[in-house]
């Protein structure tokens, strides 16, 4: 039968389980997916992202209902009772407060990375690093109309930003004081190859509490093979020695692994394993969707076999939070949080809405990875956030405006994908995404039976 509430509540699965959880006979309309695995039955209404455990009756109604359409599905659905009004509308985001800014303090790089977006750090133009000026009036503009308990957020990206570290850190002071006097808390974040890390960046950092993510993609081999210096030379010792001070000084800080993964990038478990024993604090995974010239994107093959091994890192925390450890995979992580708060967006970041990127020369644009580009040029410093291309970005990225994602059970947990790598290669990635989320909400099934405490930590 059907519970009362959205809340998953299954029989005990046993821990074998967890190594064995494929789904079976998994159906999915674009109001409802539900599939059997480990002996039991799970639906999602996709309105609202409900999640239910069900018994093989309403399965085998779903599966009848399947076969004859989507309105087929939606009466079973409306005599289940599950059938509400839609918590997401065509009406897009108008006029959003920003209240979050990434700052393209460099826009230059020491590595030939042949994948990044930013094509090498310099994002196909003159290598530039942002003025004083340029980032204290970006912060200017992020708290110009910033309220006592709000928050606000400030990124530094690149290229690689400590080139410009002498910014980095005044324009920092700059926005603490600001926030300080005006009552706001103000969150500092960073993205760094990790080559050019030292002793006084770590106390920094720590002292203003910095969100540092440090791009290493696998283990020493994996990892020199695709992030190399421009002579062509490895990178992986120079970051694991430079990294070392901020791995011991975290307390305020948190010092987190990117790991952008190619085709041919294995023992992705093993990495994972080996950052978070050195003392990351998580580890993340993400592939290649688009590259600059082509060379490194994912393939379909690609995908199935990157879609396996995120299982296996997802089967790991399963099992070490079981014994109650810790294993910080962000990935799993954050899917669980989302469907444990039933999240449904219409959009899959703040991109162009709460947040903008700032290119060095004070240009404004919908995120970090549109610097530079048109399509993404949200106006300048100079003359202030072009708020008609903003507001046209939000109708025309809005999900219901996405195909085929308006047919797609899970349009409101992906929210129709980056926003960057949509436009410039379209959706290579849908079935890996179905697949990783269908594998999230098996798991947290299992860990609401097992060990529904976990949920229980606002941190997680």
């Amino acid at each position: 039968m059907l519970n009362e509430h959205p809340v998953i509540r299954v029989r005990k699965a046993s821990k074998e389980e967890l190594q064995t959880s494929q789904s079976v006979n998994s159906c999915k309309s674009r109001h409802a997916h539900w599939q059997r695995y480990g002996g039991q039955g799970q639906l999602l209404v996709v309105n609202g992202t409900q999640l239910f455990d069900v018994d093989d009756e309403i399965l085998d109604r779903l599966d009848v209902a399947a076969q004859n359409g989507d309105q087929a599905v939606e009466d079973v659905l409306r005599n289940l009772n599950l059938l509400t009004p839609p918590l997401i509308t065509d009406e897009p985001l108008t006029n959003p407060k920003l209240r979050a800014l990434s700052l393209a303090v460099a826009q230059k790089c020491n590595m030939g990375c042949s994948y990044c977006y930013a094509s090498q750090g310099n994002f196909g133009s003159d290598d530039k690093s942002m003025t004083w000026d340029t980032a204290r009036r970006a912060v200017d503009l992020l708290f110009e109309d910033i309220k006592a308990g709000e928050n606000v957020n400030l990124a530094f990206l690149g290229g690689e930003p400590l080139f410009n570290r002498v910014v980095i850190q005044a324009v920092t002071k700059y926005a603490a004081n600001l926030a300080e006097k005006r009552g706001v808390k103000a969150g500092f974040s960073l993205t760094t190859n990790g080559t050019l890390l030292n002793d006084n960046d770590a106390s920094f950092f720590e002292e203003y509490g910095f969100a540092v993510t440090i791009s290493l993609d696998g283990l020493k081999e994996e990892h020199d093979k695709r992030r190399t210096f421009k002579n062509g030379k490895g990178s992986f010792d120079q970051i694991i020695k430079r990294v070392e001070p901020l791995l011991s000084l975290q307390n305020r800080m948190q010092v987190s692994v990117r790991a952008t993964v190619c085709p041919g990038n294995t023992r992705l478990k093993e990495a994972v394993n080996n950052f978070l024993d050195v003392g990351f604090h998580s580890v993340g995974l993400s592939p290649v969707l688009h590259s600059p010239d082509g060379i490194g994107e994912m393939t379909q093959a690609d995908f199935d076999q990157l879609l396996a091994e995120m299982i296996d890192c997802g089967h790991e925390f399963e099992l070490r939070t079981l014994r109650g450890n810790q294993y910080a995979f962000s990935n799993i992580i954050n899917a669980l949080n989302e469907i444990h708060r039933g999240t449904h967006r219409p959009y899959p970041c703040g991109a162009g809405a709460g947040y903008l990127g700032v290119s060095a020369d004070g240009n404004l644009a919908a995120c970090h990875r549109f610097v530079g580009d048109p399509i993404g040029k949200m106006g300048s410093l100079e003359d202030g956030i072009d708020e008609t291309k903003r507001n046209i970005w939000l109708a025309t990225r809005h999900v219901h405006k996405q195909m085929p994602c308006t047919n797609c059970w899970a349009r409101y947990l992906c929210s129709g994908g980056c926003h960057h790598e949509v436009i410039a290669r379209g959706r290579p990635a849908c079935d890996f995404i179905r697949g990783w989320l269908e594998y999230c909400l098996q798991a947290y099934g299992r860990l609401s039976s097992l060990q529904p405490d976990w949920f229980n930590y606002p941190s997680r």
